[in-house]
């Protein structure tokens, strides 16, 4: 089982260190422990267990220390700062694997873009040694990009010459979306095995700048201390501690303190029951602070974070989720409230921004996703975003019978219509309206209210209203028909259909995963018993299969 939750004290691969407001993560991959057995992380190359560590780190960084406004990511290596994906790995992988692996990589990249662009914790990375492939992709990530200039330090993606695939986590995307490379020097890049160094690097956009070896850690040291006075974190905070996750994984369940999934293999279902918080919260950021990582809005956003992925790579057969709650719908309006009345608190922020990023994760999966809508639900506030993020949802109308719990209802929040958007930059009750502007205007008009059925449904908020009669029927129905579709096909729907709207780099980064991961990782010039990534570093050249498809 892969196992998402770890701590700095449990690092193997990277090594943390602090200099007043500038933090440095120095990758030194153990090579003899990756997550499988079969290979060695030469050359800093990495596996799943390396990206594990990176995202705990970012995540810790933007909690425990509210004090670090700047972020050096290098290497602790001399000459080599990491050489991507480990090829050995990849080849002895799993197509699902691949997958996933590349999926988690990616959005641990877009933690950190949103580390720089919405915590104030700006990211430079100084590239010592040759950056290839995934190496490079993590560069690609950074707000600035210094280089050393050796005469041999180099900047490449040779996925294509040498693997028949293509830069997996984002690198195409962000050399022309956001880096602004020419799109002829990318091609040149993307096709050349030995990458681009010195000056050439610079005046091609590849990275910002480049420093000789003598004055190489003070241009970072000076770089980093610039993009830390650009920033607006507090600089005499207290960081709150993460402590490990309470969690039981039982043979068809999966517990956390306020979230319980039940996994049905027969039916491939999970169900997610989010339960509501104890009672009411602290009046002000104060009593946030005070309650640090149990303040149930950021217990819940880990436990469900943890969960998503615990899903993704541990139970891949279960294809359809179900999103229920329980509780005081009262009390997750109060906390919901709280969030918005403390919003300039760095705190605060940090817990909304990693619901924003909790949320675009199960966007971005490759589960079915339905949402139920019961009486005795607590589907208020930023919780109305497992109703938004869903593919159907269904809301009984009225209460069922012989139960004394009041009917279902729902409430909308400012938190719905722009904290926490999509990978397409909007929020989700605005693409779900897209093109219809007066829909979303009478949705932001019921805000604050509780939403009966019959009046979510005239609002557009929800798929059906069954009554109690049909309630059950329609629900079962509804889960053994998702059930008994192609998962290729569905995959293929649900990505097409989640993200209307504008393109951004984020959807264009996931949509082509989903597409050209899904495509070329399986095919022959890959991965075939005479393609490049089975006879890597066997002296063998590949045989490809010459159509253009």
């Amino acid at each position: 089982m892969i196992d998402f939750r770890t701590e700095p004290g449990q690092y193997r691969h990277w090594k943390l260190a602090f200099d007043g407001p500038v933090a440095t993560l120095a990758l030194n991959v153990d090579e003899k422990r990756g997550l499988s057995p079969g290979y060695e992380l030469k050359l800093n190359s990495y596996d799943l267990s390396v990206d594990i560590e990176l995202y705990d780190a970012v995540q810790r960084l933007r909690f425990e220390h509210p004090e670090v406004r700047a972020v050096v990511l290098t290497s602790g290596r001399e000459r080599v700062f990491s050489a991507g994906a480990n090829i050995k790995m990849l080849a002895q992988s799993s197509h699902g694997h691949k997958v996933n692996f590349c999926k988690f990589t990616n959005e641990t990249r877009l933690a950190i873009e949103d580390a720089s662009d919405c915590s104030g914790q700006r990211y430079l990375c100084a590239i010592n040694g040759t950056a290839a492939g995934g190496g490079y992709e993590l560069a690609l990530s950074a707000d600035w990009i210094t280089m050393v200039d050796d005469g041999a330090t180099a900047v490449s993606l040779p996925e294509l010459p040498l693997l028949a695939v293509l830069p997996g986590t984002g690198g195409l995307t962000r050399l022309v979306d956001k880096r602004h490379v020419r799109r002829d020097h990318a091609d040149y890049l993307c096709t050349t095995e030995e990458g681009i160094r010195g000056k050439r690097a610079v005046e091609w956009k590849l990275v910002d700048e480049i420093a000789p070896s003598s004055s190489f850690r003070d241009t970072v040291r000076k770089r980093a201390n610039e993009l830390a006075a650009r920033s607006d974190r507090p600089k005499d905070a207290t960081g709150i501690a993460l402590p490990r996750l309470e969690r039981l994984i039982a043979s068809d369940t999966v517990s956390y303190p306020f979230l319980h999934v039940t996994l049905d293999r027969l039916g491939r279902t999970a169900t997610f029951m989010v339960r509501g918080p104890a009672g009411m919260p602290p009046s002000d950021a104060k009593g946030i602070h005070a309650q640090g990582p149990m303040f149930w809005p950021l217990a819940l956003a880990r436990a469900l974070d943890d969960a998503i992925l615990h899903l993704r790579f541990n139970e891949p057969e279960i294809g359809l989720w179900l999103f229920k709650s329980e509780g005081d719908a009262a009390e997750v309006s109060a906390h919901d409230a709280l969030l918005q009345q403390e919003s300039r608190d760095w705190l605060v922020r940090e817990i909304v921004l990693l619901w924003k990023r909790t949320l675009k994760r199960i966007d971005v999966t490759s589960r079915s996703i339905m949402t139920l809508i019961e009486p005795g639900s607590c589907f208020a506030g930023f919780l109305v975003e497992l109703l938004l993020a869903a593919d159907q949802s269904f809301m009984l109308d009225g209460p069922l019978d012989g139960d004394n719990k009041p009917p279902a209802s729902l409430r909308l929040s400012g938190l719905n219509f722009g904290p926490l958007p999509m990978g397409n930059g909007l929020a989700r009750i605005a693409t779900r309206f897209l093109g219809d502007p007066g829909a979303l205007e009478r949705a932001a008009a019921a805000r604050d209210k509780d939403l009966p059925a019959a009046d979510a449904s005239a609002l557009g908020l929800v798929t059906s209203t069954p009554d109690d009669i049909d309630w059950e029927d329609e629900v079962r129905i509804a889960v053994e028909a998702r059930a008994s579709f192609s998962p290729d096909a569905l995959t293929g729907m649900e990505a097409s259909l989640r993200m209307a709207g504008p393109e951004t780099m984020e959807t264009k980064i996931f949509g082509r995963l989903t597409a050209w991961q899904n495509w070329i990782f399986q095919r022959p010039n890959a991965v075939g018993d005479e393609g490049a990534l089975k006879l890597y570093g066997t002296g063998r050249k590949p045989d490809f299969k010459r159509e253009r498809v």
